[in-house]
């Protein structure tokens, strides 16, 4: 009997960046580290993962990941024009081959009628490429921190394969 394959989002990923030699960073707001501890779950993952940033204030967006004040002020922390910023930055910093920022509304309050909770901007960054989508997550605070992790793993891996 052939051995069982961990189909894990993190395992998956850390797979394939030990396969294409790359390594990875994080930048963290709504998640609050949640990324980095699933993707550090997985057994080796230091041989890829290079470390992340945990920006939950706009002083460290701004101070650590270089997050223009101008962005913050005209598009809010939580914008693609803000994941844009924290993917680049956090990239060039840890000086990794791909990046993964995530920013958002995990609630039960902070939300807004323009941005509800729930509401989560995830960017990745690979080369000179970076792809931000918007994401509307239901459920508890906790929840909308585990399906943002999971959804900036997915677009991660639509971006390696």
């Amino acid at each position: 009997m052939a051995p069982k394959l961990d189909a894990r989002p993190e395992v998956v990923i850390g797979r394939i960046l030990k396969e294409k030699g790359l390594t990875l960073s994080v930048a963290e707001s709504c998640t609050g580290g949640g990324l980095s501890n699933t993707i550090t779950n997985v057994a080796g993952s230091s041989e890829y993962f290079l470390g992340g940033v945990v920006a939950y204030s706009n002083d460290v967006k701004g101070s650590l990941l270089g997050v223009k004040a101008r962005t913050l002020r005209m598009f809010g922390a939580v914008s693609s024009q803000t994941a844009k910023e924290m993917a680049t930055v956090v990239k060039k910093r840890l000086k990794s081959s791909v990046s993964i920022a995530i920013t958002g509304i995990a609630g039960p309050g902070g939300g807004s009628p323009g941005k509800p909770v729930g509401t989560v901007f995830i960017g990745v960054a690979a080369g000179k490429k970076v792809i931000v989508r918007k994401f509307s997550f239901k459920g508890t605070r906790l929840s909308i921190k585990r399906k943002s992790s999971l959804g900036a793993l997915s677009m991660l891996a639509e971006l390696l394969v």
